[in-house]
Order: C-alpha cells, then structure tokens, then sequence
C-alpha cells in the first residue's frame, strides 16, 4: 500500500470513527441532536452479550473499521472470530486496527452477508453492529447470520429502524439513502420484532434507542 493510499484510509478512518463515536464536536451533534442515541453507551450494551470468557467460534459481519470492537476482541484471547465485510476500503482500515491491537484472533475477509462463505451452524456467536440498515437485502441476510449459527447460538448486535424518531428517518430518507450509506426498505420496530421473534422462535430480547435497535436472539435447539 503507498502513501497515497494509507493517507486516504487514515482520513475516511477518522471521519468514520469519529461518526460513530461523537468523539468531535460535530459528529457529538449528529449523534445527540439528530439521533439522540450514544453509540458508545448502546456498544457497551452489545458487548455484554459476548461472555467475558467466551471461547468459541464469533462472526463479526459487518466488522467495518472494527472501531468498537477491538478492544473487547483483545481480551478474547481464546476465540476464532472472523470479521466479514463486503468494503475492501473498510477491511483495510480493519486491518491497520488489527495489527495496532495485535488481534491475532481477528481474521478478515471479505464478502457478502447475503451468501456467507461458511457451512450450516458454524459458530457460536453471530455479532452485526449497525449492519443491517447497510444490506440490500435485509431478509436474505437474516437467513443467512440464521443458517451459519450453531443450534444454541446467540446472535446480537443493533440497527436502524423507522418511525421512532422524525428528525433520524428525515435524514435517512433524504440523505443517507441517496448517498447509499443506508439502503431501504427498512423496518419498523413493529416489523423487525415480528421478524426476528418469528425466525428465533420468540427467544429474543429487545431494545431500543430511539431509532436504534438493540437485539440479542438465542437459535432454537430443534
């Protein structure tokens, strides 16, 4: 990689990060005067459902800059996980992370959530932080995270849904979908209850901040 390009990811690193952690007085604005949620706060939450001793095999889809994760993935010294991302740009960053955190547990690779490169019940935890309002293909990519988690898995994370805040679907009607960073449809919380309580047998737990949903469901054992 040249010097070019490093400087590029480092820029789009920071904008992206600083977004996500309202680390600037700009994106702190985005966060809590539009959105009104933390996302700080609601990752800390996410990071509670993987078991401080967990050992096993975790799919992180999409891992993005792996900005909030990182740290939590440093202490799982035990675990195979495996951050999938369909952006080669945000991968690269992923990986200057990986190697700043030396995260010799972390593999990347990239590809697409809609058709996953693993077989039936491959891992234990399934994690999609702020995933789902990115896919195309919203129902196909649940089927999927479904179909790779073991009977007894656990699969959580949070994502956009609708109508619970104007000033949030405003912006993403107008903005954020013309410019592809979200993709419609999108769900209401209504609809992504029925959704995930229906494909999880009603073993699920839910939360939301605002427009943000906090989710955790349990794969049925038959």
């Amino acid at each position: 990689m040249n010097m070019q390009q490093k400087n590029t990811y480092r820029k789009q690193t920071n904008r992206y990060d600083d977004v996500l952690t309202a680390r600037k007085w700009w994106s702190w604005i985005y966060m809590h005067l539009i959105w009104r949620v933390d996302d700080n706060v609601m990752t800390r939450e996410v990071m509670k459902m993987i078991p401080d001793d967990f050992g096993g095999k975790l799919l992180d889809v999409p891992v993005g800059t792996a900005i909030f994760t990182a740290a939590k993935y440093g202490t799982l010294s035990h675990a195979q996980i495996v951050g999938l991302d369909y952006s080669r740009e945000m991968l690269a960053v992923a990986k200057q992370r990986k190697e700043a955190c030396e995260l010799k547990n972390l593999t990347l690779i990239q590809g697409d959530v809609g058709n996953l490169p693993f077989g039936d019940g491959s891992f234990d935890i399934v994690l999609s932080m702020n995933g789902f309002h990115v896919f195309p293909d919203k129902r196909k990519a649940f089927d999927e995270t479904y179909r790779v988690l073991r009977p007894g898995g656990c699969f959580c994370g949070c994502f956009y849904v609708k109508g619970e805040r104007k000033p949030a679907d405003w912006l993403v009607r107008h903005f954020l979908n013309k410019k592809g960073l979200f993709r419609p449809p999108h769900f209401t919380l209504a609809e992504a209850s029925t959704l995930l309580s229906d494909l999880y047998d009603g073993n699920v737990v839910l939360q939301n901040h605002r427009s943000m949903l906090i989710f955790k469901c349990i794969k049925p054992n038959s």
